[in-house]
């Protein structure tokens, strides 16, 4: 088997401007926890200070390299906070980087090994890389090099609310305008991913085209998006232009009981996306719901969608990020395998009646 073939999500490394705060943002609204830390969690002497936050199959490191030439100050000066790496676990870092340089893929960081771990990394989409990790036999499977475990949960900072949050889903990527077919043939030749789905989505005078890459182990899944640049310009044009650049959109994490989640989660003060009344009102025109209430949906803005295996439910936060660009959606599938894209025509018709019901109110029709 190719070295490739063996691919898994390690990690999703943030750079961040202010790591307590950024710290504080995933524990107290995600219910995460803190596992690890570098080993000088308060130092002043300029080095980059790291903190590591998850839950069950979800792990986020964050960076915060103020004041130094590390790569994620960088990246916070161009886009501000924001994934910089999605790491890989393989079964041998340093052959997936090479064979993937091979391949073409462009070298960042030459396989090197610390703390019974072997990194390498090579270049992505946009800023964004991606670091193969290997761990020696019997190593924990949090390990990284350079961090302390502190716990599971952490005691200086244990989840405030308790979720089920369990794996990333995916991670949706914004393309500027002629990079899609370049970035899928990139997944496919460099990386041996699968374009697994493809679409274009027309809504109003917008239009946005889409393909799904997803790595030889089903585990790793990129929704690569570009604008139509022909069109009106809509969100994926705003991501770009405010966060300068291509770059992860957001991130979806998934969960076996959205209902319970979410209500969960808004209890916390996270924010999500609110839907409009008539969107419900259509949905037994558009399936039979295999699971909870349209009433249930309808009190936490809960979307529903369904392809040929099944039926999946989302909803996205409201972004928090400065530039309102990096937010997160919550998933929960029932055996459906695609991303709910329907929800976005439904979505605007829901919206085109609202705003119909509007006028005749006004005009007394």
């Amino acid at each position: 088997m190719s070295p490739l073939g063996d691919l898994y999500i390690d990690h999703v490394g943030f750079a961040v401007g202010d790591l307590a705060e950024a710290t504080d943002f995933f524990v107290q609204h995600y219910g995460l926890g803190v596992y690890a830390r570098d080993g000088h969690p308060g130092a002043t002497d300029g080095a980059p200070r790291t903190a590591a936050v998850g839950r069950a199959g979800i792990r986020l490191v964050l960076t915060d390299a103020r004041g130094t030439d590390h790569p994620a100050a960088a990246y916070v000066g161009r886009h501000g906070d924001g994934v910089s790496d999605i790491a890989l676990s393989t079964p041998d870092a340093a052959a997936a980087y090479a064979d993937a340089v091979r391949r073409g893929a462009r070298p960042v960081a030459e396989p090197q090994e610390r703390d019974g771990v072997v990194t390498a990394t090579i270049g992505a989409f946009g800023d964004v890389t991606h670091t193969f990790v290997q761990r020696a036999a019997g190593l924990d499977a949090l390990a990284l090099p350079g961090l302390t475990p502190v716990g599971d949960p952490a005691p200086e900072a244990p989840a405030p609310v308790e979720v089920g949050l369990h794996t990333i889903d995916h991670f949706a990527v914004c393309l500027e305008a002629g990079q899609l077919d370049p970035t899928v043939a990139y997944y496919e030749d460099v990386l041996d991913f699968e374009m697994v789905f493809t679409e274009r989505i027309v809504v109003g005078g917008q239009a946005m085209d889409s393909k799904v890459v997803q790595s030889r182990s089903g585990a790793v899944t990129l929704t690569l998006i570009e604008p139509d640049t022909s069109r009106e310009p809509g969100q994926i044009d705003k991501f770009i232009k405010e966060h300068g650049g291509g770059g992860v959109q957001h991130i979806a994490f998934a969960t076996d009981d959205i209902v319970r989640d979410v209500g969960r989660l808004g209890g916390t003060g996270l924010a999500f996306l609110s839907t409009p009344g008539t969107y419900y009102e259509q949905v037994p025109d558009r399936l039979d719901l295999r699971r909870h209430s349209v009433e249930a949906l309808r009190e936490l803005n809960i979307l529903v969608d369904e392809d040929q295996d099944g039926q999946l439910l989302q909803i996205f936060t409201k972004s928090a990020h400065p530039r309102g660009t990096l937010f997160f959606e919550v998933i929960e599938r029932l055996g459906a395998r695609t991303f709910g894209s329907g929800n976005i025509k439904a979505l605007y018709s829901a919206v085109e009646l609202e705003m119909e019901r509007a006028r005749q109110e006004e005009t007394g029709a």
